[in-house]
C-alpha cells in the first residue's frame, strides 16, 4: 500500500496560502475523492510523488509529453537555450523558425502569433475574429471548453435557441448574451442559431475532438457541415487544437479529418511542455492583427526563448519521425483500449470507450457517447472508485470522468502489460 504522508502534509499547507491548495482547479481530487499527490519528477511513462511513490502517467502533463517525461532531445534544447537567459522581451530567431515549422506542418496556418497559454490563444483568437467581421456573438458547444476566458464559460439555456448564461461569478450578462451554445455533433442546432441570429455572428469555436468531457469524436459530416456554413454565414470557424494540434497528426485533427478551418489555438505541444500557446490561420484574417491591423494584441513573455527551444525540439522530431511515432502511438493506444474492453466484457457494467490515435476515454453508461448529454449519462461513482483503484495499483489517470486520457511513445510493452493488469484488479474490485 502507498503511503502518502507528504502529499497529505503539502497539501494542508497548500490550503493556507492557495485557493483551493492548488492552481488549477481539476487537480484537487474532488471529482474522485481523496487528497491530491504532489509530484517532486517524472521520466519516460512514469512519474513519482514526493512519498516516492511511482505512477505509470496517463495524463502527461494534459497531452504535450507526447515523448514521455524528460526526453533527452528536450532537454538538451532547454539546456542549450538556458545559456542564453531565460527571458528577452525581445525578438529572436527561434520565434521565426517556430513560426515556420508550424506553418510548414498545418497548411491552414499562413500566419501565427505565438502567446503564452491555450486560454490566451482563443481569447486572443474570438477578438480577432470579432475584429475581422465587425460582429459580436460567437457560437460555442455544450461541453467543449476552451479555457477560462468569460465568453467560454457560458452554459447552455435550456433550449437550442436560449442564450446562454454565465456559470461563473465575474462573468457578466453581456458576454452571456453574446455566446450562443449549441448542441456538439448536431449542425442543425448550429443552423437554427443562425437563423435566429442572421449577420450577428462573428466565429464558431469549436473543439474538433473533444477532449475537455473526455474523448468525444465527431459525427461523419459534422466537421464538414461547419466548414460549409460559416462559409456560407461569413462566420470565421476557430478549431480549438489546444490537445488535438501535433498530438492526433502532424497537422492536428484537422489533417485527420480533412477540415481547414480559417483559425487553429494551439498549446500545450508546442512548447514540449512549457507554458506556451499560439494561434494562427488566414494570412487576411491575421494581418488585422496589430502592429499591422487594428486588432490589439500583446504580451510581454510571449515567444518565450525557453518555451521556443523546447517546441522547436518537440515538433522538429515529430515532423522528422512522423510515420514512426503516429504508428506507434495508435498501435499503443489501440493495444491498451483492446486489453480494458476485453476484461470490460465479463463484468455486468455498461461501459463505452472513445479512441482516437493516442487520445481515449472509458465511459461507465450503456449509451453511445457523442455529445454532453451522453457524456452527462456516465455514472461518476463507478468511475470514482475505479480511479481509486487505479491510482492504488499504480496507473495515474486524468482525476474526472470529464477528461480525455493521453499516451506517450514512452509506453512500452511491459508498460502496456502493467496498465492492463491494474486494469484487471481495479475491475475485479468494483464486481465485488
Amino acid at each position: 500500500m502507498n503511503h502518502h504522508t507528504r502529499s497529505k502534509n503539502l497539501f494542508e499547507r497548500a490550503q493556507q496560502v492557495i485557493p483551493g491548495g492548488v492552481n488549477s482547479p481539476v487537480r484537487a481530487f474532488k471529482a474522485v475523492g481523496g487528497q491530491p499527490l504532489f509530484i517532486k519528477e517524472a521520466r519516460g511513462a512514469y512519474i513519482t510523488d514526493v512519498d516516492g511513490n511511482q505512477y505509470v502517467d496517463l495524463i502527461n502533463s494534459w497531452g504535450p509529453m507526447i515523448l514521455g517525461h524528460a526526453h533527452p532531445i528536450i532537454e538538451e534544447s532547454v539546456a542549450s537555450a538556458l545559456k542564453g537567459s531565460v527571458s528577452f522581451g525581445a525578438p529572436t530567431e527561434a520565434e521565426v523558425e517556430m513560426a515556420a515549422l508550424i506553418c510548414s506542418m498545418v497548411p491552414s496556418i499562413e500566419k501565427v502569433r505565438m502567446v503564452n497559454s491555450g486560454t490566451e490563444a482563443t481569447m486572443s483568437a474570438i477578438r480577432l475574429a470579432r475584429g475581422f467581421t465587425g460582429r459580436d456573438k460567437v457560437i460555442k458547444f455544450e461541453g467543449c471548453y476552451h479555457g477560462h476566458g468569460d465568453s467560454f464559460l457560458i452554459a447552455a439555456g435550456s433550449g437550442a435557441l436560449t442564450m446562454g448564461v454565465p456559470n461563473s461569478p465575474g462573468v457578466t450578462e453581456g458576454v452571456a448574451r453574446d455566446t450562443l451554445i449549441a448542441r456538439y455533433n448536431d449542425l442543425s442546432s448550429v443552423k437554427r442559431l443562425i437563423e435566429a441570429n442572421p449577420k450577428e455572428i462573428a466565429a464558431l469555436i469549436v473543439e474538433p475532438v473533444v477532449g475537455n468531457m473526455g474523448c468525444v469524436l465527431p459525427q461523419d459530416g459534422f466537421l464538414e457541415g461547419l466548414k460549409s456554413v460559416c462559409s456560407s454565414e461569413g462566420i470565421v470557424l476557430i478549431f480549438d487544437e489546444v490537445m488535438t494540434g501535433f498530438r492526433l497528426a502532424p497537422g492536428g485533427a484537422q489533417q485527420i479529418f480533412g477540415v481547414a478551418p480559417d483559425l487553429t489555438t494551439l498549446g500545450k505541444i508546442i512548447g514540449g511542455g512549457m507554458p506556451v500557446g499560439a494561434f494562427g490561420g488566414k494570412r487576411e484574417i491575421m494581418d488585422f492583427i496589430s502592429p499591422d491591423g487594428p486588432v490589439y494584441q500583446a504580451g510581454t513573455l510571449s515567444g518565450n526563448p525557453i518555451a521556443m527551444a523546447a517546441g522547436l525540439a518537440m515538433l522538429s522530431h515529430l515532423k522528422e519521425h512522423q510515420e514512426q511515432v503516429y504508428a506507434a502511438l495508435n498501435q499503443t493506444t489501440e493495444q491498451i483500449v483492446t486489453g480494458i474492453r476485453s476484461e470490460l466484457k465479463l463484468l455486468d457494467l455498461p461501459y463505452q470507450i472513445n479512441q482516437i490515435g493516442s487520445m481515449m476515454s472509458l465511459f461507465f453508461t450503456p449509451q453511445k457517447v457523442i455529445d454532453f448529454e451522453s457524456v452527462a449519462s456516465s455514472d461518476s461513482e463507478i468511475f470514482k472508485k475505479y480511479f481509486q483503484n487505479m491510482l492504488a495499483q499504480g496507473i495515474y489517470l486524468p482525476p474526472s470522468q470529464y477528461e480525455s486520457w493521453f499516451i506517450s511513445t514512452a509506453v512500452t510493452s511491459e508498460v502496456i502489460e502493467q496498465i492492463l493488469e491494474a486494469n484487471r484488479l481495479s475491475l475485479q474490485q468494483l464486481s465485488k
